[in-house]
């Protein structure tokens, strides 16, 4: 083409030389850390600039400048960061580990750990060619764990203290203490943010010093399957982008009126009649896959099956094998008179075959979540219309001398939660595990106390930020988690007078302060999120409730946007699709978009 002497090979080979001089003044982008906290984007010639203070890209820029550089969430206790950094060469890295009585599944674990923070460290430098031969420092990681303990609850020890130096001028050595397997984990997480490019280079911080540990014992993701069929291997990198965010909690609200995706082996009606299709089902080996990948990543999974509401297909086949009405109202029309949202269900709650079929649930679930003794048995938006329109429940109400008002109906709930709470004790033998409910009008401060024992109980309030109701739990002594409904649930702003709420939104969220606070979690309902569609509707907002929930800042989520743009560059180098929070240009020049 270059050879030719037409008219268009002089116009090809002007643009290419314009092309060209284009990419050249490109070459000159570099960033500039201003009041040692912001990153702002330097046109032009920066020979005249503190060599310091300027950097060829921002990711390191953002490592070098200000307090906590790019670490998300933020640390909670003392944290130095160094303002140089050293070129290393990844595969030149080992670990040494002291461990202290470990069992093999901590081993396990710790290995799998490892081979997370490798495989991570490998995406964010997938450009970069190396060899054993590349220049740079070795690393040696060394691990200190002084507790067996390898399961996850709400008193499990999280903390962990991370340091790296340069010894002997010739290696890098970081240390990772922490009291159990799940704190290292967090450590880790925090390394792998303290590592960036230069000149085409792996390089990491040269010295830091972090001591941390999460506010909150609860720190979940609420991610509905029921509306939606989302399959495993997007639950699974849902549960990536947690780990990434030092999430701790996958509440997977897998049943609901819609469809009953969870297959057991001992009642296999309840996909039958409940799974949208045959490939739409989550059978015990993919529930077991999803709480070991999870456990692997410092995460529980707390199972939800809602009851006695949003629990409608799945449950029609008790007439079928004699056992009467199992569900009531189930598909009913018009739907307004029985229920809150189609297609309507509720369980009968005067059937005691029920409660067997309960218990054998229970006992499923329990054998395929064997170390979690926490259950969520939903619990809201019970409507008392459909159980006052059906015939044998009115009939009960007659014959045990109980009138059709409210105060009636909420003794029959409650008599069926203190059943349904003694089927789910004698399948597991446990007798005082915790349970969660939403809250509800059974959750009245109230009433409550009739009804439901603090000793056992957790309430999960879904309530405005302006309620006051939460406070009046935590004053009984009920413990709560928190789900904000008008900043944490991230599906609203799509469909009916909903609102979207910004991650600044959600950063900002306060939860009441002092004893009983758990922590909470962010909620994703998907009757208008699927597979396709749930990256960019969670992430990376959801991540703004992980630094909430981890740190609980005193300042506000202005002063957290530069790191809060680095998380969502990392999410996506971890296979994440997150929604766009501004222009790039916002994110080039931080806080000159407000």
């Amino acid at each position: 083409m270059f050879c030719a002497m037409s008219k268009y090979g002089i116009v090809v080979l002007v643009s290419f030389h314009a092309f060209q001089h284009a990419v050249s003044c490109l070459k000159d982008i570099s960033y500039k850390c201003t009041n040692e906290e912001q990153c702002v984007r330097v046109y032009g010639n920066t020979k005249s600039a503190s060599e310091s203070h300027v950097f060829s890209t921002l990711s390191n820029c953002r490592l070098l400048c200000g307090k906590y550089g790019p670490l998300w969430p933020r640390p909670t206790g003392h944290v130095t960061l160094g303002k140089e950094t050293t070129v290393v060469n990844p595969l030149n890295l080992r670990f040494e580990q002291d461990f202290i009585n470990q069992t093999t599944e901590g081993t396990t674990i710790l290995r799998e750990i490892k081979m997370y923070f490798l495989r991570n460290l490998r995406k964010a430098f997938q450009t970069q060619i190396l060899h054993e031969s590349t220049p740079g420092m070795p690393i040696i990681i060394k691990i200190q764990i002084t507790s067996n303990e390898t399961n996850l609850s709400w008193y499990v020890d999280e903390s962990y203290k991370l340091k790296i130096s340069i010894e002997n001028l010739t290696t890098v050595v970081t240390t990772i203490e922490a009291k159990t397997i799940f704190g290292t984990r967090h450590g880790f997480e925090t390394l792998l943010q303290l590592f960036t490019t230069v000149n085409s280079s792996v390089n990491i911080l040269s010295q830091a010093n972090i001591i941390d540990q999460p506010i909150y014992a609860h720190r979940g993701l609420l991610i509905d399957t029921a509306r939606n069929y989302i399959p495993i291997k997007c639950l699974k990198r849902q549960i990536d982008a947690m780990a990434a965010s030092k999430f701790n909690v996958f509440h997977w609200h897998i049943t609901d009126t819609q469809s009953f995706p969870m297959q057991f082996d001992t009642v296999p009606e309840m996909v039958f009649y409940g799974a949208y299709s045959k490939e739409e089902v989550y059978s015990q080996n993919d529930i077991k896959s999803i709480i070991k990948y999870a456990k692997y990543r410092g995460i529980r999974v707390i199972l939800e099956l809602d009851a006695p509401a949003h629990a409608g297909n799945g449950w029609q086949w008790g007439p079928e094998k004699g056992l009467g009405n199992l569900a009531v109202c189930v598909n009913q029309k018009p739907w307004r008179n029985f229920c809150i949202e189609p297609p309507c269900g509720q369980l009968n709650p005067i059937n005691p075959n029920l409660y067997t079929v309960l218990q054998q649930i229970y006992k499923d679930i329990a054998e395929m979540n064997k170390e979690e003794s926490v259950i969520h048995m939903g619990g809201d938006e019970v409507f008392f219309g459909c159980w006052n329109a059906t015939a044998e429940i009115i009939n009960y109400l007659m014959d045990h001398n109980l009138g059709r008002t409210e105060q009636d109906f909420l003794t029959m709930w409650s008599k069926f939660q203190v059943t349904n709470g003694s089927a789910y004790s004698a399948s597991t033998n446990e007798h005082s595990s915790p349970v969660i409910l939403w809250s509800s009008r059974l959750t009245d401060p109230l009433v409550i106390d009739k009804f439901l024992s603090k000793s056992r109980y957790v309430i999960q309030t879904w309530l405005p930020s302006s309620s006051t109701i939460p406070k009046e739990l935590q004053k009984l002594g009920y413990k709560l988690i928190v789900s904000t409904k008008d900043a944490w649930y991230l599906d609203h702003g799509f469909w009916g007078v909903t609102t979207y709420y910004t991650w600044k939104k959600v950063y900002d969220n306060q939860l009441p302060k002092g004893n009983g606070i758990l922590g909470g979690e962010v909620c994703v309902w998907t009757e208008y999120i699927d597979e396709y569609s749930i990256d960019g509707r969670t992430w990376p907002r959801a991540a703004a409730a992980a630094e909430r929930l981890w740190s609980n800042p005193e300042t506000k989520a202005i002063d957290a946007e530069s790191r809060f743009f680095c998380h969502r560059e990392r999410l996506i180098i971890r296979g994440i699709q997150p929604e766009a929070l501004a222009p790039r240009w916002c994110e080039q020049n931080e806080k000159q978009c407000h």
